[in-house]
This record gives C-alpha cells, sequence and structure tokens, in this order.
C-alpha cells in the first residue's frame, strides 16, 4: 500500500479525553462475541466484507464443527445511529479521501471497542483489515473476556473448593456445582442446555512435565479419566478422541509458564464427546504441576460460547502459597 498508514491505538484515549465534554455514555449492549459491521451494502456483499469475514470471523479452534470466531453483524450506515451505535464491539468503514485505521474506547458507549477505518476504496480499506487482522482480534477478545467476567461477578460463587484444596482462587458463576471432591482431584459441572460444561482441576509433581509434550499429554489427561471421570456405562471413561489432533502451545496463566492444549474428548464404550481445553502450569511458587481443564457436552448445539465461558474463567486463576511450602 502507497498510502501512510495512519495507525494510531486509542485505547483510553478517546474517551478519557473527551470525558468533559460527554456529560452521559450509555451502555453498551449485544451478545457476548458479536461485532457490528458498519458499511455500505455494495461493499459487504462484495469483496470487502468477503475480507472481513474472512480475517475476522475466522474458526474458533478445538471445536467438533467450524464455527466463527465472531458473529458478524451488518448495520448499514444510515442505521449506525442512536441505539445502532451502542454495540460492544464496532467495525466502522467510512469511504474517505484520507486512509486510516484508529481503535477507540467508549466511544458512543461504554464499555466499547470502536475501530474505524477510511480509504478511498474497498481494496484499501481490505488492506488494513487484512494488516491489523491479530490487533482486532486480539483487542475484541480481550474486550469479550472482560464482559464475561463482569457478568460472572453478579453471580460469583463464595465456594471455596479451589482455595481449600490447591490453594487458588477462580472466579465461576454459583451455576457450578461440585460433583466429586477426592484428595487430589475437583470437578465442578453445570448444567446446560441438552448437557454439562465442566471444570476439573488436580496437582502433579513437578518432574512429570520434563520433556513434555503432545504425547504426555494425552497419556496424562487419560489415566486422569479412567481414574476420576467415569461415563453412563459401566467400565466407559473419558479419553482423549483420536480421531482429531489437539490443538498444543505455550503460553502463561497465572504468571507462570503453561502448556495450553485445546481438542476434542470421548468416552471409551460409550457415544459421547465434545471440546476440551486443558492448561498445565508450572506452579514454582508451591513446586509443583497444577492442571485446570474445562470441557463441554452439548450435543447438537453450538459450543462456542460454552468454551469461552470456560476459558474465561480458566483466565481468572490465581496462585497462592499453600501451607505446605
Amino acid at each position: 500500500m502507497k498510502e501512510k498508514l495512519f495507525f494510531l491505538l486509542l485505547i483510553g484515549i478517546v474517551s478519557c479525553e473527551d470525558g468533559k465534554q460527554q456529560a452521559y455514555v450509555p451502555d453498551s449492549s449485544g451478545n457476548i462475541n458479536n461485532i457490528t459491521v458498519v458499511m455500505q451494502k455494495t461493499a459487504w456483499e462484495g469483496n470487502l466484507g468477503k475480507i472481513v469475514r474472512n480475517e475476522i470471523a475466522s474458526i474458533y479452534e478445538g471445536l467438533p464443527i467450524d464455527e466463527p470466531r465472531f458473529t458478524l453483524r451488518y448495520l448499514e450506515p444510515e442505521a449506525f445511529t442512536g441505539f445502532g451505535r451502542h454495540g460492544r464491539n464496532v467495525l466502522w468503514f467510512i469511504k474517505d479521501s484520507l486512509n486510516s485505521f484508529q481503535l477507540a474506547q467508549n466511544q458512543f458507549a461504554r464499555p466499547q471497542i470502536l475501530a474505524q477505518v477510511k480509504g478511498e476504496d474497498q481494496e484499501i480499506m481490505g488492506e488494513y483489515i487484512k494488516e491489523n487482522a491479530a490487533l482486532l482480534i486480539g483487542t475484541f477478545q480481550e474486550n469479550e473476556r472482560i464482559e464475561k467476567i463482569r457478568r460472572i461477578g453478579k453471580s460469583r460463587s463464595k465456594d471455596q473448593d479451589f482455595q481449600t484444596k490447591f490453594g487458588v482462587s477462580l472466579a465461576y458463576p454459583t451455576a457450578y456445582k461440585t460433583v466429586k471432591d477426592t484428595t487430589n482431584f475437583l470437578w465442578l459441572e453445570k448444567p446446560v442446555r441438552k448437557g454439562t460444561l465442566n471444570l476439573i482441576a488436580y496437582a502433579l509433581p513437578m518432574e512429570q512435565l520434563e520433556g513434555f509434550d503432545l504425547k504426555a499429554l494425552t497419556s496424562m489427561r487419560d489415566s486422569i479419566g479412567e481414574l476420576y471421570v467415569p461415563g453412563r456405562l459401566p467400565n466407559s471413561h473419558m479419553i482423549t478422541e483420536k480421531a482429531y489432533r489437539p490443538y498444543f502451545y505455550t503460553t502463561t496463566l497465572a504468571g507462570q509458564k503453561a502448556y495450553l492444549t485445546k481438542g476434542m474428548w470421548e468416552v471409551k464404550r460409550d457415544f459421547m464427546a465434545g471440546p476440551f481445553v486443558n492448561y498445565i502450569l508450572k506452579d514454582t511458587l508451591n513446586k509443583r504441576a497444577f492442571v485446570i481443564e474445562g470441557f463441554a457436552f452439548a450435543p447438537s448445539v453450538a459450543k462456542r460460547d460454552y468454551m469461552f465461558e470456560l476459558n474465561s474463567i480458566i483466565s481468572t486463576l490465581k496462585l497462592e502459597r499453600t501451607e505446605e511450602n
């Protein structure tokens, strides 16, 4: 692109500087993981709309059936006024002789992320989206994670199961109830449409993380499933689905190095399956490996938002030093 890229990352700046002139900012609205896309209809039905769908609404990892990362809600520019501007995440395209891309916070509502793209034509605006797709996805995802945690806070469980057993804190709704509590294993479950959302946690010796890889992760999960996560039928238990290769990353959680795995589980000798997300932390504070996993069982329904909830809950994990240390 020959034009100079005017990239202004204005998170927290626009709203703060304009706060004195802005007497009232309404609450934002919208379902979790929704983005309002504002552009001309011809652009939405043309190449620019295709670029936005391909780059921003890309596939959510680790689900049995492909689902978009975000649900895009199209809005014509003429309708982008009043309540139409209250979306929590907005991607606004404007035809203009001055080419620019900028992010702003709480412009028309609170909380809100507004991404504004200006360009002479669809090609220029499409290039801005391609160049900044990772930034947009990460910013919108973080905005949604914060919103999800805020909503969880309205009905946060006061149970101390995680604190008592493992010396960790975790923010989760009261709908999650303990279904298994053994010496070194905790399992919480929440009923949802046609199934359940589940959180499990356990600790392992730090030595088990030496040379850790995807094969070791699968072996560990399968052995834990055999011990603690039975199926509905006799001699059945949860295992890692062999036909689906999990996503396996190195990341951080609660300030500690961690292994992140997203994949599919199934029940050996039973017809049950679903997605899971697994974190294994190198808990240097307590000289152990700490495992926390979320998995969903919800046949025949979309699972993106279920897994997003589990991921959001896990992101609130905080470690404390146990009495033994």
